[in-house]
């Protein structure tokens, strides 16, 4: 028997999906910001075309938990849902006074929704930025929420003439098969050592994204003549974290403030500039009283400027707090230009009710 059969008879399964955006409106937000409410419940809404799920927004103005409780919580929920789970993705964002987006934050993966299951974000926005910025981000005391919401329906496989397969983005595929490379160490030419361990990689590809690769490879250097590089002071998970990112473009997940703080110095020795705003943006969503002076050492070290701004205006709503750290006081024999700073951007703002606390940020 020659060749593959021919095929009589043939069919297609198609992936249905949904998307719809909604945007919630809640005035005197300062009011729930004051604890008259802690939990705030939107109407129920639901996709025309799909009247079967029907959802709800809730906002914690308290945070859920001792973790959370100097931040705005959000959730979508499902109020109404058919027995089986709804497989959904989500994003939130805040329309600031100029009808931009402003904190666009995206749920990692596709997820499954039950009756009355939430998910969302514990740490949305701190409640001290969100006042502090009440003009820009509160406009006439409102805060205008939005959610996007992109629901993936059920499989359905039915019997048709042959169709076109559908294109796939050339970018994604093309990130994919990057990732395979790295992820397979499929046609390396080097070899990279750190902590002991070895990876393989592509000379061409780390040049391309990181200036300093690229020195190391362009020139006669005993890096470019063995294909062999030993990198020293950097923690593997770190490394691995960084590669992650040269060969897919995404954002890294941070399991802790250490591992954002270890990839952010990694990216600045290395030139990643995308990496470092994506590591600016770990650290600014979880700043707290805690780890602030940590932070804006690292922002000085690094010069990344917008981490350290938005680690004063932190500080700013939190100095007496945040003096009493051991973390402050280090950092005022250590680092005591950064303390300065902070004092002066306090006495800058002209708060009065900030002014009885501005002693603790002086110098003594």
């Amino acid at each position: 028997m020659s060749g593959d059969l021919e095929a009589k008879s043939w069919g297609y399964t198609h992936i249905s999906v949904q998307e719809f955006c909604y945007k919630w409106t809640i005035s005197n937000f300062s009011l729930c910001m004051e604890g008259i409410r802690e939990k705030i419940t939107s109407p129920v809404f639901s996709l025309e075309a799909n009247e079967e799920v029907a959802w709800c927004l809730t906002v914690h103005s308290n945070g859920v938990d001792d973790e959370s409780k100097d931040y705005l919580s959000v959730f979508l929920e499902t109020v109404i849902c058919p027995e089986r789970p709804v497989w959904a993705k989500f994003q939130f964002w805040i329309t600031n006074n100029q009808r931009e987006k402003y904190l666009n934050m995206k749920g990692s993966n596709i997820v499954s929704f039950l009756h009355n299951q939430h998910r969302g974000f514990k740490k949305f926005i701190l409640r001290g930025l969100l006042l502090f910025h009440q003009h820009w981000l509160l406009p006439e005391d409102q805060l205008a929420l939005c959610c996007k919401v992109t629901i993936v329906g059920d499989f359905f496989s039915k019997p048709g003439q042959n169709m076109t397969p559908a294109i796939q983005d050339p970018r994604h595929v093309l990130t994919d098969d990057l990732e395979e490379l790295w992820e397979k160490s499929l046609s390396t030419d080097c070899c990279l050592v750190i902590g002991g361990h070895k990876f393989r990689a592509h000379k061409a590809i780390l040049a391309a994204h990181s200036p300093v690769f690229r020195a190391m490879f362009q020139h006669k250097m005993k890096e470019s003549l063995t294909n062999h590089v030993e990198i020293k002071g950097l923690d593997p998970q770190v490394f691995k974290k960084m590669m992650g990112f040269i060969y897919s473009g995404e954002v890294p997940h941070f399991h802790s403030c250490s591992m954002a703080t270890g990839v952010l110095a990694a990216a600045d020795r290395f030139g990643l500039e995308g990496l470092l705003v994506m590591c600016d943006d770990a650290l600014c969503r979880n700043l707290s009283v805690k780890n602030a002076a940590h932070t804006l050492i690292l922002a000085d070290l690094h010069n990344r400027k917008h981490l350290k701004t938005q680690d004063l205006e932190f500080i700013l709503l939190y100095p007496s707090e945040v003096s009493e750290t051991s973390g402050w006081k280090s950092m005022m024999e250590s680092h005591p230009h950064l303390v300065a700073e902070a004092s002066h951007s306090l006495a800058s703002a002209q708060c009065p009710f900030l002014e009885p606390s501005l002693k603790c940020l002086k110098l003594s």
